[in-house]
Formats: structure tokens, C-alpha cells, sequence
């Protein structure tokens, strides 16, 4: 019995921590900026991400003015050499009009296996109809060294 309080508690333990591994540290281009878009919290899922498997972003965010389109403009780079630029439209992302107060930008992409693992970094702005910029934020994230490849097992 004492067993399996043990491993109960490990298995709380586990769930508590999990979501907190998952959430990355996020950091503002500009410290000094006042952005109108603010950024809570991203969630990368699966974490580290794996090569060739969807990965999903989630970005937690909230405005103080509606949102009624623009793009985001996603910059990665690799041990600091910029490897990736994509441009997305802001409604694909996210439901529009963006209301005042909280909102998520979700994406999700599938990464070619042969995508090499390591540390990379994201840069990330949004840009509302007027190309104003409302927000510009970065973070890292690890690529891990799963793929998609199937494995002699599965032959």
C-alpha cells in the first residue's frame, strides 16, 4: 500500500509540474516598448518538439483595442543563424474581429524529419490592417531527436 501512495504522489506530482516544463519564457524585443498586444504565456506541444510530427503553439495574449486582421511575421533561427521566415494572415490563426481582452493564436506545423535537434529561437510580430506593430516577442525552444522514421519494429 505504501507503494502506491508513493507512486500516486509522484503521479500527481508529475501532472502539476508537466504543464509548467511546457509553458516557455517569453521575452519582449523591445524591454522598453509598450505594446498594445501583451503577452502571458506560450505552450509548445510536444515539448521538445519532434522532427517530422506536428508541433502546436499557443500564444496567450490580451489587448486593450479590437483586432480586425493583420499578420504575424515568424522568424526561427538556429544557434543564431536565421534559418525560417514564414507570414501568416492573423484570421487563420485566431478568430477575427480579435475582441478586447483575451485572445490565442494557435499554429501548428509539421517540421520535415530531417529538421537537425537542438536550441532554436522564435521571433514573433504581430501586425494589426495598418502594419502597425502591436506586439514583437521571442523565445527559445528544443527540437528533440524523435522522428517520424519508422523503426525496424514496425516493418
Amino acid at each position: 500500500m505504501a507503494q502506491f501512495k508513493l507512486i500516486a504522489s509522484l503521479l500527481v506530482s508529475l501532472c502539476l509540474v508537466l504543464p509548467l516544463i511546457q509553458a516557455k519564457d517569453v521575452n519582449y524585443c523591445d524591454k522598453k516598448a509598450d505594446y498594445d498586444v501583451k503577452v502571458k504565456a506560450v505552450e509548445i506541444i510536444p515539448y521538445p518538439v519532434a522532427r517530422g510530427k506536428p508541433a502546436s503553439f499557443s500564444i496567450s495574449a490580451t489587448t486593450g483595442e479590437s483586432i480586425s486582421g493583420g499578420k504575424l511575421v515568424i522568424e526561427v533561427s538556429y544557434f543564431g543563424w536565421h534559418i525560417h521566415s514564414e507570414t501568416h494572415d492573423l484570421c487563420s490563426e485566431t478568430s477575427c474581429p480579435v475582441s478586447t481582452g483575451d485572445f490565442v493564436i494557435a499554429h501548428s506545423q509539421d517540421l520535415p524529419g530531417y529538421t537537425p535537434p537542438g536550441s532554436y529561437s522564435l521571433k514573433m510580430r504581430l501586425y494589426d490592417g495598418n502594419k502597425h506593430e502591436l506586439t514583437c516577442i521571442a523565445f527559445d525552444f528544443d527540437i528533440g531527436f524523435a522522428s517520424s522514421d519508422s523503426s525496424v519494429a514496425d516493418s
